[in-house]
């Protein structure tokens, strides 16, 4: 077959791109709960008919789905194989959130829908939209003490939701007797299933304009170069073995930090990531699925070079090994709700602590590598209605060769970012009394790390429950070539005016809350990179002007002796020339 012309090639891939982009706008603009409409916890993608493997995903999906939907609509198109699941018909679409078939946690809830040409399936639109309750032990489905998946929610395999294109009342019903607040899902629901008709409107349009042996032409020579392209990153990588070790606070049932320890190795142009040694599977819910772990190295690559298209053959290159019989590897009935939003970022971030001694210009240090779920369920008497709210938070992320982290970015896995303050008011009973950028949190460096979050939530009526899955309170993201940690996670709850700070430091669940108790969230900073006696003293001068380090801890730190918001040069040097002889 004649090679596409680059022009041809690259429109049809942009064309790809744009369906997806496309699909995720309607589902961000028709979805009802602000952790979709507004922090974007949600992606849509094209997937192989064949394999399920990925076609295109669009740029603001969210990155954790990438290897996770691949998975899933593998182990879906397997199923209708075996008779195990019910083959489609057009206009159906199948539900699923079962995070041993291909899922992350159970709040993730999966669409997949058949696209069909001349009477066959063509390839797969698949969706996958956070709900911000499942049912379970907990309002928002976070269980810190979670023993089971059961406590965590409703687990459903890939059931037809929709047949012809008619939403099954019988299925929904089912899923709304077991979750809370029941009757604002219908919004997303609906919300999640137009975004795949939209996907099937443009898709449509595209091979009809270049005809279905062109765009399928297209699609396998994109594959190719994308794997290509992955290869000549790595082939730039040093030959050898890279190893790390990234720490987990808790399962938040044993209070014991977990290891994720790895072990890279490149070997021609392809990378191996070993997974031997890491912990064995945990008693709460901080355990990972397979699907989940592939993602997270994935995603990693995908930090580490941006500049690969979307497609399964960005990973062929990748193989990852050795999580068998680790909490990297997690099957029924372990808990799980923590593996998509926290687990993924300790995997991402020992990626990061492996490679960035071999290509220091490509990796950063730790960011803050958490995605700080908190949920708060209760009853709103003013509304007359219960509510279940969902917080997720930025953090620092990690400083790097080409300069300072980014201060309250989104997390490692995704895009999502933190819904307005404004819309959680009018939302839920709740008043925001602090939300402000969490000063001296950065990791010292060269490249200072970013800085972390910090906001006050007060319950403002009713009552309610908090429970909080996050992470990096026992240890803050590790900063790389000489960099020091960023600030750790922190939490605080204030009841009746006393102050509780949970056990496991960075989870807890069930947290009884009345009208005028407080909850104080410190986000992560970033790892600083590289020696902070090494920073420019005119930059540390700056960071102490704007309030991101103090004037003490930049003469402890960086060696830089700051008065009335100038370098005192002569005391600068002599800080300076005492560390020196200190290390010398």
């Amino acid at each position: 077959m004649t090679p596409l012309d680059p022009i041809t090639l690259s429109v049809i891939q942009a064309g790809l791109s744009q369906t997806c982009d496309e699909m995720d706008l309607a589902f961000t603009r028709a979805a009802f709960s602000p952790v979709i409409a507004e922090a974007n916890d949600r992606a849509d993608g094209i997937y192989s008919a064949e394999d399920g493997s990925l076609i295109a995903q669009g740029p603001d999906g969210l990155p954790v789905f990438v290897g996770a939907m691949q998975e899933s609509t593998r182990v879906l198109v397997e199923r209708i194989r075996a008779g195990i699941t019910a083959a489609p018909e057009p206009g159906d679409v199948y539900i699923v959130n079962d995070p041993y078939l291909g899922g992350t946690h159970l709040m993730d809830v999966r669409f997949a829908r058949p696209f069909y040409r001349d009477g066959k399936i063509w390839c797969w639109l698949s969706n996958t939209g956070h709900w911000p309750d499942t049912g379970g032990a907990v309002p928002g489905g976070f269980s810190a003490s979670a023993t089971s998946v059961e406590q965590e929610g409703l687990r459903l395999p890939p059931v037809r939701l929709f047949k012809k294109g008619v939403l099954d009342q019988e299925i929904y019903q089912i899923i709304c007797s077991n979750i809370r607040v029941a009757e604002q899902r219908i919004g997303d629901v609906k919300a999640q299933a137009a975004a795949l008709d939209v996907g099937a409107a443009r898709l449509e349009k595209l091979l009809d304009r270049y005809g279905d042996a062109v765009v399928e032409q297209a699609i396998a020579e994109l594959r190719a170069r994308a794997a290509e392209q992955t290869r000549a990153h790595i082939r730039a990588i040093p030959e050898g073995r890279f190893e790390a070790t990234a720490w987990v606070d808790s399962d938040g049932v044993v209070n014991e930090p977990l290891a994720i320890r790895l072990a890279v190795e490149r070997a021609g142009d392809g990378l191996v990531f070993d997974f031997a040694g890491s912990s064995p599977p945990c008693t709460g819910p901080m355990n990972s699925v397979r699907s989940t772990t592939l993602s997270a190295v994935y995603l990693a690559m995908r930090h580490i070079f941006p500049d690969v298209p979307i497609s399964a053959g960005a990973f062929e290159p990748l193989e990852v090994r050795g999580i068998e019989g680790t909490f990297l590897d997690a099957h029924y009935p372990r808990p799980v709700s923590g593996c998509a939003a926290e687990t993924s970022q300790r995997i991402a971030e020992a990626v990061f602590l492996a490679l960035v001694n071999a290509i220091p210009d490509k990796v950063t240090a730790a960011p803050a590598g958490t995605s700080g779920n908190f949920g708060l369920g209760g009853s709103d008497p003013a509304k007359g209605r219960n509510f279940v709210m969902y917080q997720l938070s930025g953090g620092g992320y990690g400083g790097s060769a080409l300069g300072d982290g980014l201060s309250n970015g989104c997390s490692t896995i995704g895009i999502s970012k933190a819904p307005p303050v404004e819309i959680m008011e009018q939302q839920f009973p709740i008043l925001f009394r602090r939300y402000a950028l969490r000063e001296g949190s950065g990791g010292a460096g060269t490249a200072r790390g970013g800085l972390g979050l910090d906001y006050e939530i007060e319950l403002r009526r009713g009552e309610a429950r908090a429970s909080f899955v996050m992470d990096h309170g026992r240890f803050g993201p590790p900063g790389a070539r000489g960099g020091a940690d960023g600030a750790p996670n922190t939490i605080e709850v204030v009841r009746g005016g006393v102050s509780h700070v949970p056990q496991h430091l960075s989870k807890e669940q069930d947290i009884a809350m009345r009208p005028g108790d407080r909850v104080r969230v410190g986000t992560p900073g970033g790892g600083g990179y590289g020696d902070p006696f090494a920073r420019d003293a005119e930059a540390v001068a700056e960071d102490v002007r704007l309030g991101r380090v103090s004037a003490k801890d930049a003469a402890a730190l960086y060696g830089v002796a700051v008065a009335d918001g100038a370098v005192d040069p002569a005391a600068t040097d002599a800080l300076r020339a005492r560390r020196d002889r200190e290390v010398s």
